[in-house]
């Protein structure tokens, strides 16, 4: 019949935010995968740049409130800032989840989720510590470390193995990351002579920070939450955990204190908080969307510009050596996520997390329904 032949000559296009339904008389096929290349890139160009302005603010407010003092007062208890940001997050996510309709329900189990609260709330309590003893761009240079141990955990905890062009990388990373730190000054400005100690606590934060990457990762494939929903379990288990921490070590009761003498640190952090939670919802957008290699070169991209950013508003002191192992550790960086993107040795890793199902586009007498969804 007509109508069959009709349906026939439509073809559904998605993408990551609209359904078009077009007919073979309005689009070329070539015109329509422009289209759709055009709509893509601008979308994955939007959650680079949200992610890259909202982490380099948070980068700043996170290194001014454990490095500057309120009125001659330092602050020194991380754990609060770590609930304060869980808990705005947790703000966020339920009213976005019911406004889409979203369950409410875990749809894990509530351990796992309480796995990743646990190995998160610590990692970003000893990020924020450390602080105290190094400066900005080791923490930063930091996180570039962290391959290791996140290769580490992948090896242990999700079976994955590594080609030697990742151990290269890897390598080349370990090397630059040691240059910066043996040829120049790594103390924080406000460092009490035990630079040590902010080492172990890096440490401390780069095997938590891998283990929470990797058992993240694991609950969005093992379970295809939302991202609402994973932000809701998550940041809130974590609210409780950073809560009975602060409780227990006697330090709730002085870092309200705190707030309360210092309206100023009250207005920083609140755009602290504001800050991780855009972060969060650009980050879980870009690698649900357009998957993890993209999402690494994103916060390579990252970490530069936080580093000069810092430099620039602290006036750190820097080195030309130092300079010469930033340029290593991010060149190595940039090659590994420019390889990975153009050989693709799989198209998972490219792919979205929670990609649309093909046989679901092919049920004609469902188009409407997914329309009014997105």
């Amino acid at each position: 019949s007509s109508d069959l032949l009709a349906q026939a000559n439509r073809t559904l296009i998605t993408s990551p935010h609209y359904y078009y339904l077009l007919s073979e008389t309005m689009a070329t096929p070539s015109q329509t995968e422009h289209s759709l290349a055009g709509s893509a890139a601008m979308w994955c160009a939007f959650y680079g740049a949200g992610i890259i302005g909202t982490l380099v603010i948070y980068g700043l407010l996170q290194e001014g409130i454990m490095t500057q003092e309120y009125a001659g007062d330092l602050f020194g208890y991380s754990v609060f800032l770590v609930m304060c940001n869980r808990l705005a997050a947790v703000v966020y996510a339920v009213p976005m989840g019911l406004i889409r309709g979203e369950s409410l329900k875990n749809e894990a189990p509530l351990w796992k989720y309480l796995l990743v609260s646990l190995s998160n709330v610590y990692a970003s309590s000893c990020q924020y510590e450390a602080l105290k003893y190094v400066s900005f761009a080791v923490q930063m240079l930091g996180k570039s470390f962290k391959m290791m141990p996140v290769m580490i955990w992948g090896m242990i905890i999700a079976n994955k193995s590594y080609g030697a062009r990742d151990w290269t990388v890897a390598l080349a990373v370990t090397l630059g990351c040691t240059e910066f730190l043996m040829t120049g000054p790594t103390t924080s400005s406000v460092d009490t002579g035990n630079s040590f100690k902010g080492f172990f606590l890096l440490g401390g934060f780069l095997v938590l920070d891998g283990m929470t990457s990797t058992l993240q990762e694991k609950l969005f494939k093992d379970h295809k939450v939302s991202k609402n929903n994973q932000m809701m379990y998550v940041n809130g288990l974590s609210a409780c955990v950073s809560l009975i921490t602060l409780i227990s070590t006697g330090e709730l009761a002085p870092a309200l204190a705190f707030s309360a003498k210092h309206p100023g640190f009250v207005g920083d952090a609140a755009l602290l908080s504001v800050s991780a939670v855009a972060s969060q919802i650009f980050i879980y957008s870009q690698i649900k969307e357009f998957g993890a290699l993209v999402f690494a070169a994103t916060m390579n991209v990252r970490q530069v510009v936080s580093i000069i950013v810092s430099y620039i508003r602290y006036h750190n002191a820097i080195t030309a050596l130092q300079v010469v192992g930033l340029f290593i550790v991010f060149a190595a960086l940039f090659y590994k996520s420019i390889m990975a993107m153009v050989e693709s040795p799989t198209k998972q890793e490219k792919a979205p997390i929670m990609a649309p199902k093909p046989e679901a586009a092919a049920e004609s007498e469902g188009l409407d329904a997914a329309a009014k969804k997105v």
